[in-house]
């Protein structure tokens, strides 16, 4: 398998950070470079070193960087995706520039060329017992007369490919009822509120912290033949965008959120507000080692009988309000 290397750019104070949101996201390595911590043990050496290579030295001076390895197919694209959704969320909250410039930077491949070789990789997938997700580029087979949800990722998150968006279909397949209203935070390519449409949903709403990724929803919804008069997209960060809160703010039947484990953990109030009573929220993203943490939380607001989808060490889990 080919991995691209993806460059993090923050500061010394957001390492740890930053780190546990990329544990969050499924990432399990790191390469830390920081000028701090390397000057800080030159000061600090023992007599053992009396030579440092000329290129170790230049750490000294280097802007302090997270490096991690992503596959080059469909699960990467997410995962960078990924990324990059939760740096922009980083970056609406880091008010005092305390965690650098949080830019991801792909080395030795320019970016267009890696977004069009995964594509290679992302194939029609059948998903619960009657989606089948194609990319637009591809042809299927569909003997089953599955209903079919078309999607092009472009640089947002959702293949399809990924557990954590497989798992949440699974749960709002058997959840939806005909006619529900839909709220798809974090929507990525807006797979789930999309699929969710397909499936009977009668409107539905998606938000995502990045312009790019409302826009490629509402693209979507067009591909699949859904009108913009029952699919609403908009993008900015409801947590700290009290305007954003209040224009989306309804009695929804059905929540979905594909984030991560925090932002899950800090969306929790936003989602008893806009969730009617009686109604079913549907979290995903979230490693398994964290499912309990944020089934607590959501509990602790008034959600109850959690149930948990889990599957290679992701968890989706459907509560109810």
């Amino acid at each position: 398998m080919e991995w691209t290397e993806v460059n993090i750019y923050t500061t010394t104070e957001g390492i740890d950070i930053l780190c546990t949101r990329l544990m969050d996201i499924g990432i399990k390595g790191f390469v830390i470079r920081d000028a701090e911590d390397f000057n800080e043990f030159l000061e600090n050496k023992n007599g053992q070193w009396d030579y440092i290579d000329d290129d170790l030295m230049g750490l000294s001076e280097c802007e302090t960087c997270v490096t991690v390895y992503l596959p080059s197919n469909s699960q990467g694209a997410d995962m960078l995706s990924s990324i990059r959704s939760m740096l922009a969320e980083m970056k609406s909250g880091d008010t005092e520039d305390r965690y650098g410039r949080l830019e991801a930077e792909l080395s030795s491949i320019r970016e267009e060329d890696w977004a069009n070789n995964w594509k290679q990789y992302f194939k029609p997938i059948k998903v619960g017992e009657k989606l089948i997700i194609k990319p637009s580029w591809e042809e299927c087979d569909n003997e089953e007369g599955r209903t079919i949800l078309e999607i092009d990722p472009a640089s947002s998150f959702g293949t399809g490919q990924h557990h954590t968006t497989r798992l949440c279909l699974e749960l709002l397949e058997k959840s939806l009822k005909k006619g529900d209203k839909l709220l798809d935070m974090g929507c990525g390519s807006g797979i789930l509120s999309i699929g969710a449409m397909l499936l009977g949903a009668g409107n539905a709403v998606a938000v995502d912290i990045e312009q790019n990724a409302a826009e490629t929803a509402a693209e979507n919804a067009v591909k699949n033949h859904i009108s913009p008069d029952v699919y609403k997209t908009y993008y900015g960060n409801i947590i700290t965008d009290a305007g954003l809160a209040d224009k989306i703010a309804d009695e929804y039947d059905i929540i979905t959120a594909n984030i991560v484990a925090d932002v899950l953990i800090a969306m929790k109030d936003h989602f008893t507000r806009y969730l009617r009573p009686a109604g079913t929220l549907i979290v995903s993203g979230i490693i398994e080692e964290r499912m309990d943490e944020v089934i607590n939380a959501l509990m602790e607001v008034g959600f109850k009988d959690p149930e948990a989808n889990v599957k290679e060490g992701w968890a989706a889990v459907k509560l109810t309000k």
